[in-house]
C-alpha cells in the first residue's frame, strides 16, 4: 500500500485531505506542521509520498521537502498551496514535485496521486 505523509496545518484541510486519500485506497499520515513531519521521517518511518502545504510554522513545505528528500531521494513530493506566488517558488526550488493551487476538488488531488504512482483514476470517482 502507498503510505503518504501529509503535513496541513489547517485541521479541517488536513483530515478532509486523509480521509479523501483514505478513502481511495491511500495509507496516510498526517500531521500539523514541517516539523513534526520531519521528525517522522528522520524517526525511520517510511514514506512514498510527502503531500504538503507550503505556508506553515516553523518549518514551511519548501524547506520540508528539500530536507526530507536528502534522507529519502526517492520520496515523492506533491506541494498544495492557496498563494500563487508560492507556487512558482515551489515549482523553482524542486522542479519534478507537482503543486496543487488551493482551492481544488478532491477527485483532482486524488488523480494527481494515482497519476504520481501510475495508476488508473478509477478511484478518485465519487468525489
Amino acid at each position: 500500500m502507498i503510505h503518504i505523509l501529509l503535513a496541513e496545518d489547517d485541521d479541517v484541510m488536513r483530515q478532509y485531505l486523509a480521509r479523501a486519500l483514505e478513502r481511495a485506497g491511500y495509507e496516510v499520515t498526517s500531521v500539523d506542521r514541517g516539523t513534526h513531519a520531519l521528525a517522522r521521517v528522520e524517526a525511520g518511518e517510511n514514506f512514498d509520498l510527502l503531500l504538503t502545504d507550503i505556508v506553515m510554522p516553523e518549518m514551511d513545505g519548501i524547506e520540508l521537502a528539500q530536507k526530507v528528500t536528502l534522507i529519502h531521494p526517492d520520496m515523492r513530493v506533491m506541494f498544495i498551496t492557496g498563494f500563487s506566488a508560492v507556487s512558482l517558488k515551489a515549482g523553482q526550488a524542486m522542479p519534478s514535485a507537482k503543486v496543487l493551487s488551493k482551492p481544488f476538488h478532491l477527485k483532482d488531488l486524488v488523480a494527481e496521486v494515482d497519476r504520481t504512482f501510475q495508476f488508473g483514476t478509477a478511484t478518485s470517482e465519487g468525489y
